[in-house]
């Protein structure tokens, strides 16, 4: 394991921690979000769940390469579809730059869990 793999490990987590967390807890600028985007508020919960999910999966992916790897897939996957979803409702790339960032921290995290599985 490497230094590098952890650092993004962590403000991968942390940045995604935050996002979910806020999502879960329905926050007035999620709840905005999550209409502008055409989901419902239950909706974003569920999304916002499942990034606190993923979030888990890469910390634990650190002792168990496995569960870090199939954590990795699922939120590069998520954060492909954030972005399908800012381009459907017609925003600007700075509006899905944060999921674009956020999936090439998860992208890099993949791949150095990969390479020291």
């Amino acid at each position: 394991m490497t230094t590098t793999l952890v650092v993004l490990t962590v403000v991968g987590g942390l940045v995604l921690g935050a996002a979910g967390a806020a999502k879960v807890a329905a926050v007035p600028d999620m709840r905005a979000r999550a209409d502008h985007l055409g989901f419902s508020v239950g909706s974003y919960r569920a999304i916002g769940a499942l990034e606190l999910a993923g979030v888990v999966g890469l910390a634990v992916g650190l002792a168990w390469a496995p569960i870090g790897i199939a954590a990795a897939i699922g939120l590069v996957a998520m954060m492909v579809g954030a972005v399908v979803c800012h381009v459907r409702a017609g925003d600007r790339l700075v509006d899905a730059a944060p999921a674009i960032v956020v999936g090439a921290v998860v992208v890099a995290v993949l791949v150095l869990r990969v390479q020291t599985a």
